[in-house]
């Protein structure tokens, strides 16, 4: 057995991202503390069986907690077994934002500031956290890069992502804490969000059921497959941020994608080539909070971990995804709810 490197918390275990960060972690001899609090925002199913994916691994232990409850977190960081954060535990999704703005308040605000008091508490050695790309809001100069304005979100979950990062230079400046902003473009692949676009999609030309494609088809996304994001994770984490001359605080914040944009409707043909069926499209305009398109510049990652472009191709991407897709809901022995709930309301991509 490879003998532990490190000890890392990780937030939002049982989410997508969570999974497999915790994995690569677990594989490369990391020890991991996974906590969630395994809500309902969508099947908790489908939470559960991703946690049964690391449940049993060496060096993997878990602990169904709230990041919004202060007490838990502050009794979770002062036990300790852990040197490095990676917090990925946030209410996610655009639409939702919308019509469920407390939800964000407490779980992306409330929460994140918790995590914040945890790890300046405990010394922690560096926190990489979840950002977005929604943080881009409408700006219009493509590709997006770090140093562009993001003082403009056009949805309240944008606006929360946007928080953070202004949360975390002021305890990176203040407490000296290590902070890595992570701004994720269009993360998709097996054992993903049922809310999300690709995923719904998924589902309903299985279901022969049309699928509703926002601005007319006239969109685009940076869609990046779910190891390339685990990879840029795990290198942002071995390289914790210094303050730079012209920088007070130990403090970045990164781009993560594919740096290679995919018109929606060239997304939608090629997962309809993986599944064999043509999909029935109801064009609809744009909807409030989406943008039209997204597009990374990660050359900073790139120069940080010394990487080029990712590595999987969309065709490879989308092929493992409904393969996937496939085995967890129609295999032998699924159960009836989990064989139906696979995502309806199709979050922007």
């Amino acid at each position: 057995m490879t003998a532990v490197k490190s000890s890392v918390l990780v937030t939002g275990v049982a989410g997508f991202i969570g999974l497999h960060v915790a994995q690569a972690l677990l594989a490369r001899g990391d020890s991991v503390v996974g906590i969630d609090n395994l809500n309902d925002y969508y099947d908790p199913a489908l939470k559960r069986a991703r946690l049964a994916q690391l449940t049993g691994q060496p060096g993997f232990t878990f602990e169904r907690l709230d990041i919004a409850d202060p007490a838990a977190v502050e009794n979770r960081f002062a036990q300790g077994g852990f040197e490095r954060v990676v917090h990925l535990a946030a209410q996610a999704g655009v639409r939702h934002s919308i019509t469920h703005p407390l939800d964000y308040a407490q779980a992306n605000l409330v929460g994140f500031l918790n995590v914040l008091e945890g790890c300046r508490a405990s010394a922690c050695l560096h926190l990489v956290y979840a950002s977005s790309s929604s943080v881009y809001g409408g700006n219009r100069k493509l590709p997006f890069s770090e140093g562009d304005p993001v003082d403009r979100p056009v949805s309240l979950y944008a606006a929360t992502k946007k928080a953070n990062e202004l949360m975390a230079h002021s305890y990176s400046h203040l407490y000296g804490l290590p902070c890595t902003g992570l701004r994720f473009f269009t993360v998709y692949g097996p054992w993903g969000r049922p809310d999300m676009a690709y995923f719904s999609f998924t589902r309903a030309i299985l279901a022969g059921e049309p699928i509703a494609v926002f601005n007319h088809g006239q969109m685009s996304r940076d869609f990046t497959y779910i190891d390339d994001i685990v990879a840029g994770v795990l290198g942002a984490l071995d390289h914790s941020p210094a303050c730079a001359d012209d920088h007070s605080a130990p403090y970045r914040v990164l781009n993560i994608g594919s740096n290679a944009p995919v018109p929606l409707l060239d997304f939608i043909a090629e997962l309809e080539r993986a599944l064999g069926r043509k999909a029935q499209l109801d064009l609809q305009p744009m909807q409030p909070g989406d943008v039209p398109a997204t597009y990374a510049d990660v050359s900073r990652l790139q120069a940080l971990i010394g990487t080029s472009r990712p590595a999987t191709s969309l065709e490879q991407g989308v092929r493992r995804f409904v393969a996937w897709y496939r085995s967890y809901y129609f295999a032998a022995g699924a159960s009836a709810s989990t064989r139906t709930v696979a995502g309806k309301s199709g979050q922007p991509a």
